[in-house]
């Protein structure tokens, strides 16, 4: 009765390691190449990810910011332009 309760008890836990993937893991321990390649991806992977995630939000913003200047709002647009004439003295243009 003890040894069946230990057993069930064993086999859950073999269960529960095997599905955390430990062999796995212990396997890319051991093998620190593997592992610094598998990171260095997924640092790229991350990187583009953001560099395609802030185009698109600076894009969007951009188109809204250009139709708020067509609208030629008396506040907004004027407050608008004064930004750009900045940014083009800032750069050199006037």
């Amino acid at each position: 009765m003890k040894n069946e309760l230990i057993n069930v008890q064993l086999e859950k836990l073999v269960h529960h390691l095997e599905s955390f993937r430990i062999a796995e893991y212990m396997d890319l321990l051991e093998r620190p190449a593997k592992l610094i390649l598998i990171n260095f991806i997924a640092g790229i992977a991350r990187g583009l990810g953001i560099a395609i995630g802030a185009t698109v939000v600076f894009a969007v913003l951009l188109n809204f910011l250009h139709s708020l200047i067509l609208l030629n709002l008396p506040g907004i647009g004027g407050f608008i332009a004064e930004i750009v004439h900045i940014v083009e003295m800032k750069n050199g243009k006037f």
